[in-house]
């Protein structure tokens, strides 16, 4: 009757009605799919080592395309980032060194079991831009060219505390230690090399290579080399596991090798 009323035919009303059922599906449709895709999305948040600041800045954006997810990352120095994890700091991942990893585990900060080394670092030497190369290449030469400069840049992270042991070894802490300069929490070697404060630095290669102003030597001599390994864990109180566990994984992945090497940087 209606549709009599209103100038149609019952096939007519009927069809239009089906029409907009058929509209009104595939809207709720669509919008079930975008916010299901929204849910599956997820915000991973990752405290790391400054050490590995280039290499994640350069993994993160093809981590981001590949799964949808996104990373937001804080950068901290060896010597603030576990009193920042043992504060309560919000993390999903925790990306440090084995030994930082023990402490936190320790601490009930990191959870045990959950560390994954995914890379390693050597040691190298750096002078200010344009200035004069040492022969670094045997471990009497670094050890001429240590004595040699009128400063020495130390790290104050994980390559600086192993130079101070090797200075032990090499027998020359004594000599050296009154022209050592140390960078501050979170300042790099190749800082104060280029500003004219160390005239020869050492610290990790891929340190160096990201600092403007210096030229890189090369690494240390393969009789005094060491090797800084990298290591991601999940902390206590993570919000999104699966998705940084996803992150963790990905960091170990073929995909991000070439920004590896570029870095200066070995798979662990």
């Amino acid at each position: 009757m209606l549709a009599g009323n209103l100038g149609l035919s019952t096939t007519q009303a009927e069809g239009e009605a089906m029409t907009r059922f058929f509209r009104i599906a595939v809207a709720v449709l669509l919008g079930a799919t975008l916010m299901s895709g929204a849910a599956r999305a997820a915000e991973i948040t990752v405290v790391s080592s400054t050490a590995m600041t280039e290499f994640l800045q350069g993994a993160i954006p093809l981590f981001e395309q590949k799964t949808g997810n996104k990373v937001k990352t804080t950068f901290l120095s060896s010597a603030i980032l576990p009193g920042k994890v043992k504060e309560g700091v919000e993390a999903d991942l925790v990306v440090t060194t084995p030994g930082i990893y023990d402490d936190l585990v320790k601490a009930g900060k990191l959870v045990a079991g959950s560390r994954a080394d995914f890379i390693k670092s050597s040691a190298g030497v750096a002078v200010h831009a344009g200035a004069r190369k040492p022969d670094i290449s045997t471990p009497e030469a670094f050890k001429a060219a240590l004595l040699g400069a009128k400063s020495v840049g130390i790290s104050k992270g994980p390559s600086g505390q192993y130079m101070v042991t090797l200075l032990d070894r090499l027998g020359i802490a004594d000599a050296i230690k009154p022209k050592a300069v140390f960078t501050e929490p979170g300042e790099r070697v190749g800082l104060i090399i280029a500003n004219g404060k160390a005239e020869i630095g050492i610290q990790q290669i891929t340190e160096l290579l990201a600092s403007p102003g210096i030229d890189y030597i090369g690494p240390l001599p393969p009789a005094l080399q060491t090797t800084i390994v990298y290591t991601t864990a999940a902390s206590t109180n993570a919000k999104e596991k699966e998705a940084a566990a996803a992150f963790a994984n990905f960091l170990k992945s073929e995909a991000v090798l070439p920004i590896a090497k570029k870095m200066g940087l070995d798979p662990a």
